[in-house]
């Protein structure tokens, strides 16, 4: 009876272990899936339930000369698991070695190698045997040759933006001839090359045919690949999911896609940030569906609305006006209407400011009316400048452009210890009313940290002034910001340009912000706030007709390895000039260095700089990137 029930015992024995070896080659094809975890979660549950787990029934060492391939044998081969099975016969030792050792060539040839040596033997060990991997890998597998092909709309044709599409899958395809081959790559380039297509214009992009051609005798691989583009896709009709404050329109209206554009993720993404970044949604997600019309296909919105009212807080530091206590009230629907209502206060030591501002909700395409009050007080130390703004006209905002035409009325008061020796033209004292027309433009490969690119702002207005007699005058200024990499490392250059006119009699009372004054943070580094002007007499200094500024800053990166990303050291040199006339203009040097903080609202700037003219040192703290 006894021998009856070990004959169970074994045959039940046996016939665990053959299952478990059966399902041995299957697992040796997810060369990822962590079988230590599996056999340690086995020990643990023995102990869980009371028991000690058992002891090991035999070890194994792996060799190899190649550390990294070591480890994953190491970790990943399914000798591991059978450790605990005690009592294992020559039989089934040979069995398990022979399984054990189609597994480890299918793990190496995951890492490109298809013809190692892999050696499997039994040692006695201390008391339990020990199985040892030996293994000569040989040459790792390189890509010899990659094919590309494109079928669909995408196919070669004389389409120049198809054309350019292709080119840039096939130059950036992460598998290259001469690199070492790995399934992990190969899996890797071909999900990035699906993922290139689908991003722009064909969502419905699959993969058609791959193959890794390898032989293992001469350890090369040859790649081939088509991409099946399928059709081409224009943007359709939107369709709104969650208005209900705001009109439906509101959401298309803001996220700038038309119907009849061409697909594009990256557009999807930012119309999902501008909407957002807009104040009237809290969240926003925009997307089509690949199976839809491609001719014109539905666009679907579905966002969460922002609360009609919005109160901030804001304290900061600049150097230049001192701590900032700052206040601003949004209402969304200004006493029941559609329009939008801005309040701003910022209480400083240079600049207080109050502000009321009213806008529309964007037109079909893409306009808003739009109206502004604004009281602001300016003390450079020695003059004291009060000025009332009022302005109504309309803008569009772009994904590249900014267009403003507008009527604007302003008074400014200008006072001050020895002002009344000093005729109220030279001081910025008077008021004017005028219209102009501002255009911005960006180019920045993104914000607000750019890398590379460039912004042009141009802003042009004419009008009469209305202090004393009425004059005419027409104001003209420009800014340009480069930002240019360099070929060594992730440095690059910023460089920055900035002038401004205003032609009207001299005798023309225009306020000073219609003139021109300079120095500080955002201007020429090294001189005080607003200090570089036009010298008026009794130790005055005043506004100016023309203004010249220019900058070159050198931005690099540094401590990248224990903060990657994070800090930047600059070096610059910046220039400025005011004068009533263009002769007249002579430069202001300015010239230090700094560090830069990169934070997800743009970069915080401190930067020490030294004054030319002035013979000061000065410290200057910007924070963010506007232009």
């Amino acid at each position: 009876m006894l021998g009856v029930v070990n004959f169970f015992r074994r045959r039940g024995r046996l016939l665990a272990l053959w299952w478990a070896l059966l399902a041995l080659p299957g697992c040796a094809l997810l060369p990822n899936a962590d079988t230590g975890q599996a056999a340690t979660a086995q020990a643990g549950a023995g102990e869980a339930g009371g028991q000690p787990a058992a002891a090991s029934a035999f070890d194994v060492r792996v060799e190899c000369a190649d550390d990294e391939l070591r480890a994953l044998v190491e970790r990943h081969n399914d000798l591991q698991r059978y450790r605990r099975i005690a009592d294992l016969d020559d039989a089934e030792f040979a069995r398990l070695m022979v399984l054990a050792e189609r597994d480890v060539r299918n793990l190496l040839a995951t890492e490109g190698h298809f013809n190692p040596q892999v050696r499997l033997h039994r040692r006695p060990g201390n008391g339990r045997p020990l199985l040892v991997i030996a293994i000569e890998p040989g040459p790792p597998t390189t890509v010899a040759s990659v094919a590309i092909d494109f079928e669909g709309d995408i196919a070669p044709g004389a389409d120049p933006a198809d054309a350019a599409q292709r080119e840039a899958i096939v130059a950036d395809w992460g598998l290259p001839e001469g690199r070492r081959f790995t399934q992990a790559r190969w899996a890797d380039a071909k999900t990035d090359a699906l993922r290139a297509l689908v991003a722009r214009r064909y969502p419905r992009g699959r993969i058609s045919y791959s193959l890794a051609d390898v032989s293992a005798a001469e350890a090369r691989a040859r790649l081939h690949l088509r991409l099946d583009s399928g059709p081409l896709f224009r943007l359709g009709p939107a369709r709104v999911q969650g208005s209900v404050r705001y009109p439906p329109e509101l959401a298309e209206r803001l996220s700038w896609l038309r119907p009849g554009d061409l697909y594009d993720q990256k557009q999807l993404i930012d119309a999902q940030q501008r909407l957002t970044g807009s104040g009237y949604y809290d969240s926003a997600y925009i997307s089509i569906d690949p199976e839809g019309d491609p001719a014109a296909v539905p666009v679907s919105y579905t966002v969460t609305e922002a609360r009609r009212h919005k109160l901030q807080l804001g304290v900061g530091y600049s150097t230049d006006g001192g701590p900032r206590l700052s206040l601003e009230h949004r209402d969304n629907r200004f006493v029941g209407t559609t329009w939008r209502a801005n309040t701003r206060l910022h209480l400083d030591r240079k600049a207080p400011l109050a502000e009321w501002q009213l806008t529309s909700l964007p037109d079909a395409d893409g306009w808003r009316w739009g109206g502004l009050a604004r009281y602001q007080r300016q003390d450079d130390g020695v003059l004291n400048t009060l000025s009332r703004t009022l302005r109504i006209g309309r803008t569009r905002t772009e994904a590249r452009f900014d267009r403003n035409l507008y009527l604007q009325v302003e008074h400014a008061t200008v006072t001050g210890s020895a002002t009344r020796a000093v005729p109220d033209a030279l001081l910025g004292d008077g008021a004017a009313v005028s219209v102009g027309y501002a255009w911005t433009g960006r180019y920045f490969d993104r914000q607000p940290l750019p890398t590379r690119g460039w912004g042009l702002g141009v802003d042009a207005s004419a009008g009469l002034t209305t202090a004393g007699a009425r004059r005419p005058f027409a104001r003209l200024t420009g800014h340009w910001l480069g930002i240019v990499p360099l070929a060594s490392g992730d440095s690059r250059l910023a460089l920055r340009v900035e002038g401004g006119a205003v032609f009207a009699d001299r005798r023309a009372r225009l306020p000073g912000s219609h003139l021109f004054r300079t120095g500080g943070d955002t201007t020429v580094r090294g001189y005080g706030w607003r200090r570089i002007g036009v010298p008026v007499g009794s130790g005055l200094v005043g506004p100016g007709r023309y203004m010249a500024l220019g900058s070159v800053e050198w931005q690099r990166p540094i401590l990248r390895q224990r903060w990657p990303g994070l800090l930047e050291h600059t070096l610059f040199i910046d220039v400025g000039s005011v004068a009533n006339q263009a002769t007249a203009l002579r430069p202001h040097w300015g010239v230090g260095t700094g560090l830069r903080l990169i934070t997800p609202v743009g970069p915080m700037q401190l930067d020490i700089a030294y004054g030319l003219k002035s013979k000061e040192i000065r410290l200057h703290m910007t924070v963010g990137f506007v232009f």
